[in-house]
């Protein structure tokens, strides 16, 4: 595959993005992204935060994600990423366990679970967001490969990208997740530099 080929392929896959709510209805790309900026907004009033989970290339957007979003959003975030942790849940309760464990001790009513899953049918990451839902979060899906994948039908938004390579998943996955931040951080600075000019004004 050329070069040019790979990134027509990956923009093609990128303007095929899909965007439905908890009744597996589309929603439109923007509104999707704006409603997802506004659950997200809605943490800076609150005492919730956003939890990610996510195996393997997920597991590493997951990490990443979730400290761009407490470092340069400030909004608290958190994943179950750590070997150890992995490791013994593994061992004690099976790998299925893994995700849904520390969200029955560490979710909260308002707290709200991003699932990252390429295949969409990763069993831990299934009984992590039933787990979620049980505690009552909100849960945001990122899942590919077939379109009638379990965890697609999971999320109160659920976003889906229409490929089967993994790459392409997984960089649609992070783009998504990246530009919400950079909006919302975006939106920040443009409140704050009106908020300072009319602070000139009056004092002028």
């Amino acid at each position: 595959m050329q070069v040019k080929n790979y990134i027509n392929d990956l923009f093609t896959v990128l303007e095929k993005l899909e965007f439905s709510n908890k009744q597996g209805e589309l929603i439109d790309f923007e509104q999707g992204t704006q409603q997802i900026m506004t659950l997200f907004s809605g943490l800076y009033i609150s005492d919730s935060k956003l939890i990610f989970i996510g195996n393997g290339g997920s597991a590493a957007i997951a990490s990443h994600m979730a400290i761009d979003y407490w470092k340069n959003g400030g909004i608290p975030a958190l994943c179950f990423n750590d070997g150890a942790q992995l490791t013994c849940l593994s061992n004690d309760y099976g790998y299925d366990a893994v995700f849904e464990k520390p969200i029955q001790v560490f979710a909260r009513p308002g707290d709200i679970l991003i699932a990252i899953s390429s295949s969409g049918q990763s069993s831990n990451i299934l009984k992590g967001v039933e787990a979620a839902i049980r505690v009552g979060c909100k849960t945001i899906t990122f899942s590919g490969f077939s379109p009638l994948n379990p965890l697609r039908k999971q999320g109160d938004i659920n976003i889906y990208s229409a490929s089967h390579e993994y790459g392409f998943v997984e960089l649609t996955h992070q783009l998504v997740l990246h530009m919400i931040l950079d909006l919302m951080c975006a939106g920040g600075k443009e409140n704050a530099n009106e908020r300072s000019t009319e602070q000139s004004s009056i004092s002028g």
